[in-house]
């Protein structure tokens, strides 16, 4: 008899473990959902209210300064949900921003002898 206890006991212990796996994993995967669908509903509001050419200028600052990419769109974002960007940003408007978040700003300067 104890041995048929024990062995129902490791069964009972084995499928709640299986049973906590998957609730695991069905919990990282509802995780997953919802950071695409907030990426997707970020990225529609960027369309909205950026030019392609704008849109790519912040890609291409994504792929070496992505902190400041990120604080960029979140502020770009912040301010078309108040109402306050009524018209597409150009790249030229995002390259001011950029420069007045960055402050230092490398200029080459070519000198000829």
């Amino acid at each position: 008899m104890d041995d048929e206890d024990e062995l129902e006991q490791i069964r009972r212990r084995k499928l709640l473990e299986m049973q906590r796996g998957v609730q695991d994993q069905q919990e990282l995967e509802e995780q997953k959902r919802e950071q695409e669908a907030e990426r997707a509903k970020r990225q529609q509001i960027l369309r909205q209210i950026l030019t392609p050419e704008a849109r790519e200028r912040l890609a291409n600052v994504r792929l070496v300064k992505p902190e400041l990419a990120e604080n960029v769109e979140n502020q770009l974002i912040q301010l078309a949900g108040m109402g306050r960007i009524r018209n597409p940003l150009t790249d030229e408007d995002i390259r001011g921003i950029l420069s007045k978040l960055t402050g230092t700003q490398r200029e080459t300067k070519i000198e000829r002898r």
